[in-house]
């Protein structure tokens, strides 16, 4: 896989946007209230393309499909964390198994789709995402599901729709661990981090470039037996191929040892101008993207104390800890050091007398503030001085929620 964003406070025009794009996903999952649902009972099918977010939320919306769930497949690594496949060290690729109701959609249908949200032909990543990693696959758990992926490839492959040939491979089912929880049904907890993703990602682009008119071509079945055609699954002690996952989500564990350095950074994009100006408020887009500077003192932040992580209000880079927070007497939120070095840019700014050395977000290029040595001694000797508009807090019980549980580590 591995993530493609904006962060507001108490914006009723996000949470109404917000709340309009979760309704209209047709996405069935579990709630607190609602019971488990018993997956053992549905058939499966198993996908790699790219980021398991995208491909979670596109095969989601299938009519017939009961759950997606986002993981690792095909390495030999046990029970892998997010950080180390990221990493590209497991042999596994970003993946999700897809739970269906094989009386109302076929697996054929379910093959279909997923060629339409990927690109076939990328032997080297998906998109945005590089590293073997990355790359797609279909697993097959049934010698049925074998034929009708090899078909459908071949189907594409005569299209002619792609200049290249079809790279994604069709393999045996082998393991399969689902990723760390605030990795599932990510669409949904973080709807505007994943639009601002999958948008600035390439892969909006790709499909719309490339199957807006075109016709599936219809894939020749006749060779499969007709005891395997049909609804009909075969049990686990019957088929070698139809283990479901080596782990449940509940035996999976967050990795909040991981090392923040090797995190997968593309998961940050930038929206468009037009994007930033409808999101923001007028002061949050004249200090992030016109370099202004916000007021001391009467700002969201120079007094916060609590417990959490600051993020870019435009991609939700996480830019600093409370950890770091001290009270300068600046009147802006004041830090001796960011959570990360490689999410901070510094740039000479001449815009008045003397130079002083600005900071900017690594992804987005949002101005934050500016860095001074005049800090802690004791912890460092220096002061990010920040704007309190450039910033969103993510409280400390809210951040594996929002998408950065590698970083609870921290408060540790």
């Amino acid at each position: 896989m591995n993530t493609k964003i904006l962060w507001l406070s108490g914006a009723t025009l996000l949470v109404a946007a917000a709340s309009l794009l979760i309704m209209n996903r047709s996405h069935q999952t579990s709630t607190d209230t609602e019971p488990p649902v018993d997956l053992s009972q549905y058939s499966v099918a198993t996908f790699a393309g790219g980021c398991f977010w995208c491909a979670e939320y596109y095969l989601a919306e299938l009519p017939g499909v009961v759950e997606v769930v986002s993981g690792f497949a095909g390495g030999e690594e046990p029970n892998p964390t997010y950080k180390q496949v990221s990493a590209g060290t497991t042999g596994h690729r970003e993946a999700v198994q897809v739970y269906y109701d094989s009386s109302q959609i076929d697996y054929a249908d379910i093959v279909e789709k997923f060629w339409l949200i990927i690109d076939p032909t990328d032997s080297e990543g998906m998109f945005v995402d590089r590293g073997f990693q990355y790359t797609s696959a279909i697993w097959y758990h049934t010698d049925e599901q074998r034929q009708i992926a090899e078909a459908s490839k071949q189907a594409l492959e005569d299209s002619r729709l792609f200049d290249k040939p079809i790279y994604t491979p069709i393999l045996p089912f082998t393991t399969f661990y689902p990723a760390e929880e605030y990795h599932q049904d990510y669409s949904e907890k973080n709807p505007f981090r994943y639009h601002f993703y999958t948008d600035g990602s390439g892969r909006k682009d790709f499909i719309k470039d490339h199957y807006t008119d075109f016709d599936f071509p219809e894939i020749d079945t006749t060779v499969i037996p007709a005891s395997e055609s049909g609804s009909a699954r075969e049990s686990s002690s019957d088929n070698p191929y139809s283990v479901i996952a080596t782990t449940s989500l509940s035996d999976v564990e967050s990795d909040q040892q991981s090392d923040v350095s090797t995190l997968n950074f593309n998961k940050y994009q930038k929206p468009s101008d037009t994007q930033l100006k409808t999101m923001l408020t007028d002061e949050q887009y004249n200090v992030t993207q016109k370099q202004a500077t916000e007021k001391p003192f009467k700002n969201a932040y120079n007094d916060n104390h609590a417990p959490g992580i600051y993020v870019d209000i435009v991609s939700g880079e996480p830019l600093f800890s409370s950890t770091d927070k001290y009270d300068s007497g600046s009147g802006w939120p004041s830090f001796t050091k960011p959570i990360d070095p490689q999410f901070i840019e510094e740039h000479k700014d001449w815009n008045l007398f003397l130079p002083r050395t600005e900071i900017r977000s690594k992804y987005s290029d949002s101005h934050l503030g500016h860095v001074f040595k005049d800090g802690p001694e004791d912890r460092g000797g220096l002061r990010y001085c920040i704007n309190s508009a450039a910033l969103k807090f993510i409280p400390l019980e809210d951040m594996e929620e929002q998408g950065y549980g590698e970083y609870l580590q921290i408060f540790k």
